[in-house]
This record gives C-alpha cells, structure tokens and sequence, in this order.
C-alpha cells in the first residue's frame, strides 16, 4: 500500500488550484513529512510554461505557496497534539525567482517551519529542478478561526 499525501489524507475534498484533490484542473501537489521539511514531487505540463521548456511564474508561486501552507498546517496540528490540521491561509509571503526552472523533469519543493507560535508558522521552501533551487520562499501562514470563510474547508 502506498503512503497518502497530506492532501489526500486531511483534505480530500479540497479544491483549491494549487493542493486540492478535488480540483480537477489544479496542480494537485501532495506534500509528505520527510523528518523536519515536508517534501514534494511535481511534474509539471505543457500548459504549464511561459515559454518553451520554462515553467510560468505564477505556477512556481502558487506551488510554493500551497507547500509551504500545508508544511504550517501539518507543524501546528502537530504542536496542538491534535488529529486533524487547522485550516491555515497565507497571511504573506515572499517568491524569488532565482533562474528559470526547466519543465523537462519533475520539480521538487522542500519546505520547513522555521518559526510558530499558537496559529501562526513562517515557513521557508524552495523549488528545485536537476538538483538546483530555481526558486525560493518565505511565508507566514496563520490558522484561522469560525467565521473565517476558510474555516473548516477541509
């Protein structure tokens, strides 16, 4: 049997672009705990790029983003010692288009908290391809409470 990503296992119904199951025309990135980063493999596809063999920006934003999320997610439901994930949303967050990342492999994302509070984690990642971070992030992500239209998407 073979491992669940975070997403598939917390949040099946999601359907946000850049994580969510759900989402049929999304990136559908599934992140796995890998000792202290959460880890991910994405391959992207044609429609993907921003011109021949590039991947688009947007999409290198967005995959980072919706990584880095799940990396706070999984680390505060861990610091609470609770069974399911709080719903957490960006509240800022930072992209550095280093070079162009190639679309001819699969792009890896690592992402780790560096620091938490509460409901509150600022993560760092970066996305990777043929072994060289294309491009990098830094973001805080807060878990939201009743009320918020967030609040218990998954």
């Amino acid at each position: 049997m073979s491992e669940k990503s975070l997403q598939d296992t917390y949040a099946p119904d999601n359907r946000c672009f850049g994580c969510g199951p759900a989402n049929e025309k999304g990136l559908r990135i599934k992140s796995f705990p890998r000792g202290d980063e959460l880890v991910a493999t994405f391959v992207p596809e044609p429609h993907h790029q921003a011109f021949d063999g590039i991947l688009n920006g947007g999409i290198c934003g967005a995959l980072l983003d919706c990584h880095s999320n799940w990396a706070a997610t999984y680390h505060l439901m861990r610091r609470r010692g609770e069974a399911t994930p709080p719903c957490t949303v960006t509240a800022e967050f930072a992209v550095k288009l280093r070079r162009p990342t190639p679309m001819d492999a699969p792009i890896t994302l690592r992402a780790r908290v560096v620091s938490s509070d509460d409901d509150r984690a600022v993560v760092e990642a970066t996305l990777e391809a043929h072994g060289k971070v294309t491009a990098s992030c830094t973001g805080t992500f807060i878990a939201v409470k009743e009320g918020h239209p967030a609040y218990h998407r998954w």
